[in-house]
Parts: structure tokens; C-alpha cells; sequence
């Protein structure tokens, strides 16, 4: 059973092993840190992403909501020389994006959140562009941004630095504190929740509204990367977030995933992706080889899924 848990590790380390042998300078410790840098933005995404698909939904904005809250932040820079103040006000635009995705899906009585969600991405996207009046990118952050998303230590950047704090508090919330078992227990079975006097509603509003929130952290790492923000930012980041989720082992029927198994799988998409411009492999081909891993992945996860099932049936037995 713990070998079966592993599957996702065990598909990275092959992946790491396999473009190893086939492009000797993916090991090196500056191809490592590019691979880290390159992937912090969609494992922030992917983070908040798992939250919201623990609890049976999925949220389509996040790109958007990130390129949104970089385009505010480049702006406010113009008349606010202070990083903590940008951060914030980048930070704020994610959560408030994110809260009003909640409170819409929620007490709107939307079917699903994904029609909430698609809305949310089409408006943030259009405010972004609108905003950035025709610029594909509006330059300038404060130093404090530029530190966080371009900033290394050794050949480790701060922006995966960042992540990995993130990601811990985010396992502690999830297995250690009441709100991380509500999560679970609305995604497992919300009829179920209620009677249990679980606050289904503003616990769905909190997922997507922390998932918002890591859209603004997103935003700022992206941000300090390029020293500017983007109405382009974000492209296609939503079915990436949604794609690492699900590799890492989470289910669209709720109530199942884990915060080491969602970095696992965008870090997977970030290795994959860099394996294969060292390897030249043009844009188009890409695509087809992404596709490719995302739907092996995920048959392996359903495999996985039986062969779980299979063993608790034989240990039920053997009791």
C-alpha cells in the first residue's frame, strides 16, 4: 500500500532519470535552479488548485486572476514606491478575485463551479488587458518583488524558497487543523457534512478563497521574474494547476489528494517541459508529449486506485 501512495514520486524520479541519460546537462545544479524557477508560479497555482478540487470543484481563473493582480501591482508601482505595499495590494487582488468565486459558486446556487470560474477567467482577463491599455507588459516591480521571484540562494531560488514554506503550512492546515478535515469531509460526501454540522458554505468560500490568494502569490513571483506585470501572464496556467493536481493523485469525485503529490505533479510538467528544450523538441510536439504524460498519469492513478481497493478487500478478508 505505502509503495502504491508513492506512484507520483516514483514517475518523477524515472522522468529525472530518463532525461538524465538523455541530456547529460539536465543534473547540473543551474539547469536544477532554472527547472525550480521555472516551475514555482504553477506549483503555487497547483497548491490552491488541490484545495478546490478536494472539495469536488475546480477553479478556471487562476491564470487570469494572476495576470490580473500583476497588471494592478506594475501600475500601483507607478504611484506607490513601497514592496511590501505592492505585495499586498497583489495578494489582495487574488483573494478578493478568489472570494467572490466562492461566494458567487455558494450563495449564487451556481450548478457547478466551473461556470462561475470560466466567467471569473474571461472577466479577469479582460480587465487585465483593458488596464494594461494595449501593453503586453508593464515594467517596473520594487525590489522586494524582483528578490522573490529572480532571487537565489546557491543555485536554489528563493521563488522555490517560498514554495516549500507555503507548501508546509498547507500540509499542516490540511492534516493537522479542524478546517484541512472539513476540506476532506465536504469533498467526501457534502449531504454527509451537513448533518455533521460542518459549515459546507463558508468552507467551500475559504478553498476558493485561498486558492485565490496563491493566485496573488503566484502573480508576485511571476512578477519579480520578469521585473513587470503581464496581461498575459497565466496562459493556460489553469489546465496546467488542474493537470498536477490530478497527476498527483487527486480525484475530481473529492475528498482525496495531498499537498506533496500536487508539487509533485507540476513539478513533473516543469521537468518535462525543460527536458524537452534541452532535447529541442519544437512547441507542437510539446503539446502532444504533455497530453501524452497527463493521460498516462492519470490511467496509472486509476490503476493504482483498483489495485488499493483490491488489497483493502484482501486485508478485510485476511481479518
Amino acid at each position: 500500500m505505502a509503495l502504491l501512495s508513492v506512484g507520483p514520486l516514483l514517475m518523477l524520479i524515472g522522468i529525472v532519470v530518463l532525461l538524465a541519460i538523455a541530456e547529460p546537462v539536465f543534473l547540473t545544479t543551474r539547469n536544477i535552479g532554472n527547472v525550480l524557477a521555472q516551475s514555482a508560479f504553477i506549483c503555487t497555482l497547483s497548491l490552491g488548485q488541490l484545495l478546490v478540487i478536494i472539495t469536488r470543484g475546480v477553479d478556471l481563473s487562476v491564470g487570469a486572476n494572476a495576470a490580473l493582480a500583476s497588471v494592478i501591482g506594475a501600475l500601483a508601482f507607478g504611484s506607490i514606491d513601497s514592496g511590501i505595499a505592492i505585495v499586498a495590494i497583489m495578494l489582495s487582488v487574488g483573494l478578493i478575485v478568489g472570494f467572490l468565486n466562492g461566494v458567487v459558486y455558494v450563495w449564487g446556487r451556481m450548478p457547478h463551479p466551473f461556470i462561475v470560474t470560466l466567467a471569473s477567467l474571461s472577466i479577469c482577463r479582460g480587465l487585465a488587458l483593458l488596464l494594461a491599455d494595449g501593453r503586453s507588459t508593464i515594467p517596473g516591480m520594487p525590489d522586494l518583488i524582483r528578490f522573490l521571484g529572480s532571487a537565489s540562494v546557491g543555485f536554489v531560488p528563493v521563488s522555490a524558497i517560498l514554495v516549500g514554506l507555503i507548501a508546509i503550512v498547507l500540509a499542516v492546515f490540511t492534516s493537522r487543523m479542524v478546517w484541512g478535515r472539513w476540506i476532506y469531509a465536504v469533498g467526501g460526501s457534502p449531504e454527509g457534512a451537513r448533518r455533521s454540522a460542518i459549515p459546507v458554505p463558508w468552507v467551500l468560500v475559504s478553498v476558493y478563497s485561498m486558492c485565490g490568494l496563491l493566485a496573488g502569490v503566484g502573480a508576485v513571483l511571476a512578477s519579480g521574474r520578469s521585473n513587470g506585470g503581464s496581461p498575459n501572464f497565466g496562459q493556460l496556467a489553469e489546465l496546467d494547476s488542474i493537470a498536477a493536481v490530478v497527476i498527483g493523485g487527486a480525484s475530481f469525485l473529492g475528498g482525496r489528494g495531498n499537498v506533496g503529490n500536487a508539487l509533485i505533479g507540476a513539478l513533473m510538467i516543469g521537468v518535462i517541459r525543460n527536458g524537452m528544450n534541452l532535447l529541442n523538441l519544437d512547441a507542437f510536439s510539446q503539446l502532444i508529449v504533455i497530453g501524452l504524460v497527463i493521460a498516462i498519469a492519470v490511467e496509472i492513478d486509476v490503476v493504482r486506485g483498483i489495485l488499493e481497493q483490491r488489497l483493502r478487500v484482501l486485508r478485510a478478508v485476511r481479518a
